[in-house]
C-alpha cells in the first residue's frame, strides 16, 4: 500500500511538472502571438515612414532639377534676346546710311558730292554693323541638363527587406559564474561583417530551465556591447538563477533572440531575526543597532506605571524604519549582557560566505556562529554552542578569537568588513579580511547541529551584506589551510 501511493505520488508529482511546463509554453505562444501582432502593426507604420520619406527626398530632387532647367533657360534666352537687339539696332543704321548712300549718288555739283562721300565714309567706318559677331553667344542645346534615372529605377525595383542578423548563440561552457559576477559569451552561427553591436538582457529567477512568460521580474537590457561576451559583476545573488538572452544588431535592425540560458546564481541569503534579538538592539532585514532605552528603558517605565517590580511582559520593541514591529518569539530570548542577534536562516550543510561592517563608533561586537540552543544570557565564543572573532575598542583596543570560554589573540588589524566563511560538512569556520581576503583566524571542529549566523554589538552598529558566493580567493585559501595552527582546539590552552 505505501508502495503504490509512494508511485502515485510521484506520477502525480511528474504530472504536476509537465501541466506547469505546458501552461508556461501556452504563456509563451500567447506572448508571442501578441507580439506578431503589435511588431506588424509597427513595422507596417515604419514602411510607411519610409516611402513617404523617399517620395519626398524625390519631390526634392524634381523640384531642384526644374529649377536648374529653368535658371539655364532665362539664362541663354536673355543672352540671346541681348544679341537680337544690337543685331536690330545695327541692321537699322545700315539701312538708313545705305538710302544715305544711294541718294548721295544723283549729286550732280562736284563739291556736295565730294562732301557726302566723306560723311559715308566716316559713317561706315563708325558703323556698328561692321563690329557685330554674327554668331550666336549661347546655342540653343540643353542636352547637358537631361537625366538618365535608369540606374536609380533599377535601384528602386531592387528594394527589399534588409537582412536581419542570424540569433547569436550563447555557449554555457564559456559562461562564468564565480565572485558574485557572471561571465556570458556567445557567438555567431555565421560570420557577419554587418554587425554593429549586440544586446543582452537578463532577468533573476527562482525557476530552472527555460524563462517563464508570467516571472516575477522584467527583462533589464545592456544594450550597445561590441563584443562578443559580457561580464555582469557587483551582483547580489538573491535568486536561485538568472535568465540571460542576447541579439546581434547592424546599424538599422536588431536580430532575433538567441535561445535563452539559464546560470545557477545560488548563494546563501539571510536576514537579522529580530524576534530573536536582544531588547537593546534595534533590527531591520541587514541592519542592527545598539538601543541603550530599547527595551529596559520601556520595560522600566511600565513596571512604575502598574507599579510591579517583576512578571511584566516587555512591550513590542519598533524596528528600524516604518514597517511594524515583528512579533517576538520569545520576549526574553537574549537578556542580560548578552547582547545578541541571530541570523533567521540555518546552515545544515554546504558552504557559504557572508560579510559583516561595522560602524566607525562601535564599542564592542562579535561575529561568528552559534547553534540555536545558545542560552538566553550566553554570550558569543563563551560557550561551546558558539564560535565567533571578538572586537573590542572599548577603554583598550582587543581582537580576538573565542570559543567555549577561551580566547586567542589575533595579531592582526581590524579590517572594515569582515568576511565570515562556514564549511558545515568540513566543520570549518573562517574569517577574512573581505577587502584583502587576507585569513585572520580559523576553527576547526565538527558541527553537530545546524548553526546560525551570530552578532552580537554594543554602543554601534553592524551591517551585513549576503547572497554572495564563496569567493574564488577564499576557496583557494581554503585548499591550503587544512594544515594550520589556528583552529579551535588552540584555544582549549588559552583562559580568558
Amino acid at each position: 500500500m505505501d508502495s503504490q501511493k509512494e508511485a502515485l505520488q510521484r506520477i502525480i508529482s511528474t504530472l504536476a511538472n509537465k501541466n506547469d511546463e505546458i501552461q508556461n509554453f501556452i504563456d509563451t505562444l500567447n506572448q508571442t502571438l501578441k507580439g506578431v501582432q503589435e511588431n506588424s502593426s509597427n513595422i507596417l507604420s515604419e514602411l510607411d515612414e519610409e516611402f513617404d520619406s523617399l517620395y519626398s527626398i524625390l519631390d526634392e530632387v524634381k523640384e531642384s532639377m526644374i529649377n536648374s532647367i529653368k535658371q539655364e533657360q532665362a539664362r541663354k534666352s536673355q543672352e540671346l534676346q541681348s544679341q537680337l537687339s544690337q543685331c536690330n539696332n545695327a541692321l537699322e543704321n545700315s539701312e538708313e546710311l545705305l538710302e544715305f548712300a544711294t541718294r548721295s549718288l544723283d549729286i550732280k555739283e562736284p563739291e556736295e558730292f565730294s562732301k557726302a562721300a566723306r560723311q559715308i565714309k566716316d559713317r561706315v567706318t563708325m558703323a556698328s554693323a561692321f563690329r557685330l559677331s554674327l554668331k550666336p553667344k549661347v546655342s540653343d542645346n540643353m542636352t547637358h541638363l537631361m537625366v538618365d534615372f535608369s540606374q536609380e529605377r533599377q535601384m528602386l525595383q531592387t528594394l527589399k527587406f534588409l537582412p536581419v542578423p542570424k540569433a547569436p548563440e550563447i555557449d554555457p561552457v564559456e559562461c562564468l559564474v564565480a565572485d558574485n559576477s557572471v561571465t556570458v559569451a556567445w557567438r555567431m552561427p555565421e560570420e557577419d561583417n554587418k554587425i554593429d553591436h549586440f544586446i543582452l538582457e537578463h532577468r533573476k529567477t527562482n525557476f530552472d530551465g527555460l524563462p517563464r512568460v508570467k516571472d516575477e521580474r522584467c527583462w533589464e537590457v545592456i544594450d550597445n556591447i561590441k563584443g562578443t561576451e559580457y561580464t555582469l559583476s557587483g551582483l547580489k545573488f538573491d535568486s536561485k538563477y538568472m535568465n540571460f538572452r542576447v541579439r546581434a544588431c547592424n546599424k538599422a535592425v536588431a536580430g532575433e533572440y538567441s535561445d535563452p540560458v539559464t546560470l545557477e546564481t545560488k548563494a546563501l541569503n539571510f536576514s537579522l531575526d529580530n524576534s530573536s534579538s536582544h531588547l537593546n538592539l534595534r533590527v531591520e532585514d541587514t541592519c542592527v543597532e545598539w538601543d541603550p532605552t530599547g527595551g529596559k528603558g520601556q520595560e522600566n517605565k511600565m513596571k512604575g506605571k502598574e507599579n510591579k517590580g517583576s512578571g511584566t511582559p516587555s512591550p513590542k520593541r519598533t524596528s528600524i524604519g516604518s514597517r511594524p514591529p515583528a512579533v517576538r518569539g520569545s520576549r526574553d530570548r537574549f537578556t542580560g549582557e548578552s547582547y545578541t542577534v541571530l541570523g533567521d536562516t540555518a546552515i545544515e550543510s554546504g558552504q557559504h560566505y557572508w560579510e559583516v561592517k561595522a560602524q566607525k563608533d562601535c564599542k564592542s561586537y562579535s561575529v561568528g556562529v552559534a547553534y540555536k540552543t545558545l542560552g538566553k544570557f550566553d554570550q558569543l565564543g563563551k560557550t561551546n554552542t558558539s564560535w565567533c572573532i571578538h572586537v573590542n575598542n572599548w577603554l583598550q583596543n582587543t581582537f580576538a578569537a573565542k570559543h567555549n570560554n577561551k580566547v586567542k589573540a589575533l595579531d592582526a588589524t581590524v579590517p572594515e568588513r569582515i568576511g565570515v566563511f562556514c564549511d558545515f560538512d568540513g566543520g570549518q569556520l573562517s574569517f577574512y579580511d573581505a577587502s584583502s581576503k587576507q585569513l585572520l583566524y580559523s576553527f576547526k571542529t565538527k558541527f553537530t547541529q545546524p548553526v546560525l549566523p551570530g552578532f552580537m554589538v554594543w554602543c554601534g552598529g553592524l551591517s551585513l551584506n549576503t547572497g554572495m558566493q564563496v569567493p574564488s580567493a577564499v576557496r583557494t585559501l581554503q585548499k591550503s589551510e587544512n594544515g594550520m595552527t589556528g583552529s579551535a582546539s588552540s584555544l582549549n590552552n588559552v583562559t580568558q
